[in-house]
């Protein structure tokens, strides 16, 4: 039995990981088990997932995609979803890389939340300040 050739990009966002394995096929984009669309059903998350093809100028429906994607909330597996499709076009045709990096798609977001620090609220809220 000959194993699928597929390529694979992890992507992370804030507490998200995802890891995308693309390979060519009939078009199914599958995360968690589940179809992309039924996993991420918030408007606007399935086309922000989809641009890295759209930059690439490839047809969604030649490739098979799936995804395991863990921690996190929506916006940051979403985000990380879309890191990891990138870089694995990126590693299937390194021509695409200038490209992907031109649409700020291949750049990782570094933002993440801050850790609470003693005697406040949160990262930065004080208490209120009483006089007496």
């Amino acid at each position: 039995m000959m194993a699928v050739q597929y390529y694979e990009g992890v992507g992370r966002r804030k507490e998200a990981t995802a890891r995308v394995r693309v390979m060519s096929g009939a078009g199914r984009f599958v995360v968690n088990e589940k179809p992309l669309e039924t996993y991420f059903p918030r408007l606007g998350d399935v086309d922000s997932i989809l641009r890295p093809l759209m930059a690439a100028g490839y047809d969604r429906n030649s490739f098979d995609i799936t995804v395991k994607v863990v921690g996190g909330g929506v916006t940051g597996q979403a985000d990380a979803v879309r890191l990891g499709l990138a870089r694995a076009l990126a590693k299937m045709n390194p021509e695409l890389v200038q490209t992907l990096r031109r649409e700020g798609l291949l750049t990782r977001d570094p933002r993440v939340k801050e850790r609470k620090k003693p005697g406040l609220k949160r990262a930065r809220k004080a208490p209120t300040y009483t006089k007496r």
